[in-house]
């Protein structure tokens, strides 16, 4: 899944969003406001899916620019995976293609079977000052109706989302600390053991309110399925 996160204090970057990063888990921090490359395996993942989702739809890099206020000369990077995109680059791509985010980094469809997803090998999303974190805890690269996450927010910072495509749906359990959730201007607050279920296709927000860092389990439906 992917968002933009904001600690207590005013997030760097432009407006009130911060800038984020792909991460491996357990991968060394860079520097505060420098955005660290997509995973090796992420990135001609990524410059892959886009050469292909954007060819579907017989777009032209010019014509996806004006779609997706993401420069061409920066699109074209991005598909020669010669550049590192944000994760609010990624969002507004696939805002423009009209597709969820997770289209644009699921890799290579997998054999069937069971599959043991480690920990030390999983795609973590991580917001430039840690504050958020994203892991998926699903395999990557077969068609799915439903995404499932670990996410993480550090005491006292705010994780702000995009709307989803019409007609996701949201399942979330906190499972350490306690979450503000605003969606669409109504707010619910969570304690350790709440749950909500919420039509995600609207603004919403994540708090954490409680003395701890917050830990949540997310369950994301799709109207149709994805990949």
């Amino acid at each position: 899944m992917a968002r933009t996160s904001k600690s207590g204090q005013a997030s760097p970057g432009p407006g009130k969003r911060a800038r984020q990063r792909f991460e491996r888990q357990g991968a060394p921090a860079d520097a505060p406001g420098v955005a660290e490359p997509a995973t090796a395996d992420l990135a001609p993942v990524v410059g892959a899916n886009l050469r292909r989702l954007r060819g579907e739809r017989s777009l032209s890099l010019e014509a996806l620019a004006q779609r997706s206020g993401v420069s061409r000369a920066m699109l074209g990077q991005i598909e020669l995976g010669q550049s590192a995109p944000t994760i609010n680059v990624l969002w507004k791509i696939a805002r423009a293609l009209d597709l969820p985010f997770s289209a644009l980094i699921t890799g290579p469809q997998t054999p069937s079977g069971a599959r043991v997803l480690t920990a030390a090998r999983s795609k973590r999303l991580t917001s430039h000052d840690g504050a958020f974190s994203s892991r998926a805890l699903f395999p990557l690269g077969e068609p799915r109706r439903v995404e499932f996450y670990e996410l993480e927010l550090r005491r006292g910072a705010t994780e702000e989302a995009e709307p989803h495509p019409p007609g996701t749906r949201e399942n979330l359990v906190v499972t350490r600390g306690a979450v503000r959730i605003d969606v669409a201007g109504e707010q619910h607050l969570l304690g350790t053991g709440d749950a909500i279920v919420f039509e995600a296709d609207v603004p919403h927000r994540y708090q954490s309110v409680g003395d701890e860092d917050a830990r949540m389990y997310l369950v994301m439906t799709y109207a149709a399925p994805m990949g």
